[in-house]
């Protein structure tokens, strides 16, 4: 997974550069993305395709060192908010327990990992989460106390699930994955990284 990031990355730098040149000067964008196309090779389930950028991250790559205008932002964050597939049954909560471990793997997307197994979210690489867990990144906000601070309500567990699923629907240009947008993570998983951080039970709210 975060082979792809650094992939998606590089590209977004090349294209930010790219349209960040005055009007008097080429536009080498098709020609950079094609160089770092013939630069990566399939391999496994990483193909090609993880290059080519949608819509949120061609105008992210855009903005990319600069502040998003708030038109922008507020239309892309509606667009994403839109994207959103809520469960059928209308529960957010599945078992914490089963979210703790999603939060601790790492796995998944990579070429060399098995695309029958399931993926991680690898949360603790950007948060903090519960109080036992020592070693974490600080890329994303702590989220100690998460439901505890926030309210155990079921707006803020539909709040909890549409952030997990599509992070940019609440924050453009977010470094945030979409794991749900993505497929890094199914309905099943998503609903319990929310427990994880919604149950009261859980060590994120102890």
């Amino acid at each position: 997974m975060k082979r792809n990031h650094l992939a998606l990355g590089i590209a977004a730098t090349v294209v930010a550069a790219c349209a960040g040149m005055t009007t008097a000067e080429k536009d080498y964008s098709p020609e950079a993305l094609a160089m770092l196309k013939a630069s990566f090779k399939e391999r496994g389930q990483a193909k090609l395709d993880r290059l080519d950028q949608d819509d949120m991250q061609r105008m992210c790559s855009q903005y990319q060192g600069k502040a998003l205008p708030k038109d922008v932002s507020d239309r892309l964050e509606k667009e994403q908010q839109a994207l959103i597939k809520y469960p059928a049954d209308g529960k957010y909560l599945g078992d914490f327990k089963s979210g703790e471990r999603i939060a601790q793997s790492g796995q998944g997307k990579q070429f060399n990992d098995n695309p029958a197994n399931p993926s991680g979210a690898n949360c603790y690489a950007c948060h903090q989460l519960s109080k036992a867990e020592l070693s974490f990144g600080t890329i994303g906000p702590p989220l100690y106390n998460f439901g505890k601070i926030r309210g155990y309500t079921p707006e803020m567990q539909k709040y909890a699930y549409s952030k997990v699923y599509n992070s940019q629907a609440f924050a453009a240009c977010s470094n945030m994955p979409r794991f749900g947008h993505s497929a890094i993570l199914t309905e099943a998983q998503i609903k319990d990284v929310v427990a994880l951080l919604m149950d009261p039970q859980s060590p994120v709210n102890k």
